[in-house]
């Protein structure tokens, strides 16, 4: 940490002894997602649908880069998320609610951007997980409770991040509460690092946000929030919603050998210290203690041709006995495979199975609940997705 503070101090200091150059870019992007998709059990029922989110969702943006000289620049970035079947606006409703954050970099000292932006998890863990890579939203870890995937956004955030030596990389995050007379209501931190050198990518990070219903869970919302309801609908752990404090400890790896990667990560996720009623969220459940979980994903992935992928994963996750009820517990399967017509444009397939036991976080039987679709009315969940994208 004292590094880090002496980084920023430097970083800060050297922005007023540079002169402006006046040399700008300013860059469109995005892409576009969209494919039929199937799942066997949507609240009891078959589904035939069109998606938007398979493969990470589709999105416009403008990111903006000023160089002032001295290897310093200022910068920006505005991303929006879109569902392009019917034109609204994703992350509850918010104009550019995937990323919005300006700031300074230095190709010394790092980077500081203030804004809403990305934890740790997702900027150090997040790269190494089958659901960046090819297995996509519904690929991810059951209600992507470790948030590797990048289902929450952080609000109000000052985040550094370190320049590259020699592969090794590393940041953190603070986002300050907004609670007059109570510093650490709302806060939330995060600090990660990874390390990429030719085959092996290694990358670990912790998350912690107080009061999560309100602060981490329910950012994407255009209206003032309270803790009067659960911000989050997966069952996995919605019920959870009372918790003082979420943690996440996360790690993992990919290591390539000729044209296999074969992964790995782990996570641990706590909610701690249930009940807290009157400043993070409702409890009908009657929850007291913590919840925790433990999460192992293991992947392989095979490059037939520079054009052509294919991969496999298997992901276990197990919750913890909270007042004396059976632990919910998560097998999952992914399939998938991608074929690139260009540089820009894919067509995909990936299928996921999920089998679900004991008791989950609303304090029923465990449900299937595959990440961001509909959940299951029973223990079994299979989604089928067929997508093309092109990305601009």
């Amino acid at each position: 940490m004292k590094n880090v503070e002496t980084s920023i101090l430097l970083f800060v200091a050297a922005t007023f002894s540079v002169p402006a150059l006046a040399q700008s870019s300013v860059t469109l992007y995005g892409s576009i997602d969209e494919g039929p998709e199937y799942n066997s059990n949507a609240g009891g029922k078959q589904l035939y649908n069109l998606t938007t989110a398979a493969l990470g969702g589709s999105r416009w943006g403008i990111r903006g880069v000023e160089d002032l000289g001295g290897g310093m620049s200022a910068l920006f970035r505005l991303e929006n998320g879109f569902d392009d079947g019917t034109g609204k606006l994703l992350q509850g409703g918010l104009l550019f609610g995937r990323q919005a954050y300006a700031g300074l970099s230095s190709s010394r000292l790092g980077t500081i951007t203030f804004g809403r932006q990305y934890d740790s998890e997702v900027d150090y863990v997040g790269p190494v997980t089958v659901g960046d890579q090819w297995g996509g939203t519904i690929g991810s870890h059951p209600g992507d409770l470790d948030n590797f995937d990048n289902s929450q956004r952080t609000n109000n955030a000052i985040k550094y991040s370190s320049p590259d030596y020699d592969g090794f990389t590393y940041g953190g995050l603070y986002s300050l509460g907004g609670i007059a007379g109570n510093v650490t209501r709302n806060q939330v931190w995060s600090l990660g690092a990874a390390y990429s050198n030719g085959p092996l990518v290694l990358g670990a990070a912790y998350l912690n946000a107080r009061n999560p219903n309100v602060s981490f869970f329910g950012t994407s919302s255009s209206g003032t929030l309270t803790a009067a309801t659960s911000n989050n609908t997966s069952p996995v752990f919605s019920g959870y919603a009372s918790a003082n404090t979420y943690q996440v400890i996360g790690a993992g790896g990919n290591y390539t050998i000729g044209a296999t990667t074969l992964g790995a990560n782990y996570s641990n996720v706590k909610f701690l210290n249930l009940g807290n009623t009157a400043e993070s969220g409702p409890n009908p459940t009657k929850f007291s203690g913590d919840a925790t979980f433990n999460n192992v994903e293991v992947s392989l992935k095979y490059q037939f041709t520079p054009a052509l992928l294919a991969g496999v994963e298997y992901t276990y996750t197990r919750g913890s006995s909270v007042n004396g009820r059976d632990p919910a517990q998560y097998n999952q399967g992914t399939l998938g495979v991608m074929y690139s017509l260009s540089k820009r444009t894919d067509l995909y397939i990936v299928a996921v199975y999920q089998k679900a036991s004991g008791v989950d976080s609303t304090g029923k039987p465990a449900v299937a609940a595959i990440n961001q679709v509909t959940a299951s009315s029973s223990d079994r969940q299979t989604v089928v997705s067929l997508g093309f994208r092109q990305k601009f």
